[in-house]
């Protein structure tokens, strides 16, 4: 008796969804520590001779920026480089943005060319949504206005729990600029998955009140905690004509991070990029106890981990890959 092969589509398994990152909301704590597990496992390849993995050869990455910006930018470049995906870098500064092309028509030109991932940061809340709607392509959010920045704050985990040796229990404090902050969202977030006690720090008119954390005026409350996380004023995000604080200078007098309201051995962070002066103090800033420029190399296997786990799902084979020699 002869087999008949079933060939109709509506009996085919369907595919899976595609995986995104774009918010510290789409995770669970497992999947917060699978990513750090795997940013772990490709921070042992920066020392080798040969930085290189074959990981994603054959994959291509956009990288789509509508705003300035160093190490967010850089380190996706990097990491899709180091992962031996193809990359394409797009600024909205000298491309068909500046003659009026929307968002939706430059991610449907992107879209032709078949990215697997599209990496974006936008000035407006909600477009890697749209980019996700509108194209076949992997989305991860790099920034959408103060709304979400949701790989900074797993490389701020990753650089806590390198450091201090873990996460649940400890005590961040973050001063500053909260209420026009991506970074403060997401941490927030983030530090409620893994156990970590927040306190938001700064002027009034600058804390929010939706946000689920402690908050205070009062800056002498950073001594108590383990990690002092710095934020700088945005005055870019800041609504036109609007005082939120009486000056600068007077703002760094109440709220400045300076030696004197640290305890020794206090560790500090900062997203960057830091205004001297303002927000932090220059000796505080180049300490022994700062972790900023620590931020930056996370940032790197931070974002390799996540350019791995949203084409592949996760981290079946990424020991394997680690240790794979690319001539």
């Amino acid at each position: 008796m002869n087999s008949i092969r079933l060939v109709n589509d509506d009996l085919r398994p369907p595919e899976p969804p595609r995986r995104h990152l774009i918010s510290i909301a789409d995770l669970t704590r497992d999947d917060v520590e699978r990513l750090l597990g795997t940013a772990r496992t490709f921070e042992s390849t920066l020392d080798r001779q040969v930085k290189k993995l074959p990981t994603l050869k054959g994959h291509l990455v956009v990288n789509l920026f509508y705003e300035s910006s160093t190490r967010t930018s850089s380190s996706f470049e990097l990491a899709a480089k180091r992962l031996s995906a193809d990359t394409m870098n797009i600024k909205s500064s000298g491309s068909s943005v500046d003659k009026g092309e929307s968002l939706k028509d430059t991610a449907l030109t992107l879209g032709a060319y078949d990215p697997d991932v599209i990496v974006i940061r936008h000035p407006e809340i909600g477009a890697p949504q749209l980019v996700a709607r509108v194209t076949e392509a992997h989305i991860v959010n790099a920034g959408d206005g103060k709304n979400q920045h949701p790989t900074q704050a797993l490389l701020d985990l990753y650089t806590i729990q390198q450091d201090l040796g873990r996460l649940d229990g400890l005590h961040v404090a973050i001063v500053g600029d909260v209420l026009h902050s991506r970074v403060a969202r997401s941490l927030v977030q983030a530090f409620d998955l893994v156990g970590i006690r927040c306190t938001l720090v700064g002027p009034p008119a600058l804390l929010p009140r939706e946000m689920p954390a402690e908050t205070t005026t009062d800056i002498g409350v950073i001594r108590d905690a383990d990690v002092v996380y710095v934020l700088r004023m945005q005055q870019e995000r800041m609504q036109a004509g609007a005082n939120y604080v009486p000056s600068l200078r007077e703002y760094t007098a109440r709220w400045g991070v300076t030696p004197e309201r640290l305890r020794p051995g206090q560790k500090v962070m900062h997203p960057g990029p830091m205004n001297r002066g303002v927000e932090i103090d220059p000796l505080v800033a180049d300490s022994a106890d700062a972790l900023i420029e620590t931020q930056v190399r996370s940032g790197l296997v931070v974002r390799m981990a996540v350019l791995y786990d949203v084409l592949t799902g996760g981290p079946v084979g990424v020991q394997a890959l680690a240790a794979a020699e690319v001539a």
